[in-house]
């Protein structure tokens, strides 16, 4: 089987989820698997061996300001020819399925050609009924037109009782890992401001990697790290605690490896403040509106986070995938979920949410599968 997969580039959260299907991917001799990705300059993209010869493209991307999304920017950023120019001379004869993470090109150009394309992301679960935040009838149009698909499945902390299924995350818990600071992940945020904030808090260690740091540099409690995946892996995993944006793929690799949480979202993002919502339901994480001190002083005296054991593999989802029957989307959701293992007290906190299953939806797991 040949697959093309299609990656949203903005942000690292879609690249990361892409890079543990990758290595599932390459252990296999009987499946070939070429990559897009898009909504990022081709220069800012890293550690993108396991990909090997990728594709990019412009495609669109959601332009930021001061910690919020700027709706204005982002429309003057879009090239509407440009990117049916690449939808149109975007190739599919060679493939038998296209995979879909968020990415609009290879998503429009699998609907022209008529190529059966299965969408895998984060952004799938909101077309259920999950907790959401800032829900409009502009973001439905989003999940509905941005990069359409005939068969969804959503990636989420928990099914809901949806196909949905849970992420893959390579990190395993370790229970003493010697923790001694504080990792900051704010890509949204600008440099300034960052110091600005933790100045304050001069009896913490704060380890901060951002995208716009060029040279790696200390200045004092503060330290400033360039982007690199393997070096920000081992700075998770030391960490007693993580202050980020609410994106899904960081808050998974947080909640596995028990890191309590300090969120602040991306304004105007409505999946951080629904992931935000729904990690603060089942007391899984503190937030923040702004930059404050005072929150993050509270934060850190609280106890340290139960990890959640999610999937490390997914070499299931692989054979689902070659063995052709998309359709069926509850068997490989109930496979997935029955490897979770969900600590007791947060058990009692998501049976809340059977309710959120509507008549019109089939149940895909129940309780008792956990």
């Amino acid at each position: 089987m040949r697959i093309l997969y299609g990656v949203q580039g903005t942000g690292n959260g879609h690249t990361t989820r892409a890079r543990v299907m990758a290595k599932a991917f390459n252990q296999r001799d009987d499946i070939q698997v070429d990559y897009l990705f898009s909504g990022r300059d081709e220069d800012r993209y890293f550690d993108m061996q396991v990909f090997g010869d990728y594709q990019t493209r412009r495609g669109f991307t959601f332009v930021h300001h001061q910690g919020a999304i700027d709706h204005w920017r982002t429309f003057k950023a879009f090239r509407p020819v440009r990117f049916m120019r690449d939808v149109m001379s975007l190739d599919l004869s060679g493939y038998d399925l296209v995979i879909n993470d968020f990415e609009p090109i290879s998503a429009w150009a699998a609907k022209r050609q008529n190529v059966p394309c299965i969408s895998i992301s984060h952004q799938d679960s909101f077309r259920h009924n999950v907790p959401k935040q800032g829900d409009n009838l502009i973001n439905r149009l989003v999940l509905k037109y941005f990069a359409p698909s005939k068969i969804q499945l959503g990636v989420h902390w928990y099914h809901f009782g949806f196909p949905i299924m849970p992420p893959f995350i390579e990190d395993e818990y370790v229970p003493d890992s010697g923790a001694d600071h504080v990792l900051v992940y704010l890509p949204f945020e600008s440099i300034e401001d960052i110091g600005q904030f933790l100045d304050p808090l001069s009896e913490v260690n704060f380890l901060c990697f951002h995208p716009d740091i060029r040279q790696d540099s200390d200045q004092g409690h503060i330290k400033w790290r360039q982007t690199s995946k393997e070096r920000f892996h081992l700075a998770l995993q030391s960490a007693n605690g993580v202050i980020a944006n609410g994106g899904f793929e960081l808050s998974s690799e947080c909640l596995k490896l028990g890191k309590k949480l300090l969120l602040k979202p991306l304004h105007g993002q409505f999946e951080q403040l629904s992931n935000i919502l729904t990690l603060e339901q089942l007391s899984l994480c503190q937030s923040m509106s702004s930059l404050d001190v005072e929150e993050v002083e509270a934060w850190l005296e609280l106890p340290a986070a139960e990890p959640i054991a999610f999937p490390s593999d997914p070499q299931i989802l692989v054979d689902w995938l070659l063995q052709g029957q998309w359709q069926d989307t509850q068997s490989i959701c109930n496979q997935l979920w029955q490897q979770v293992q969900f600590p007791e007290r947060l058990k009692r906190h998501l049976a809340d949410y059977e309710p959120l299953q509507t008549q019109n939806e089939k149940p895909v797991a129940s309780q008792s599968n956990l």
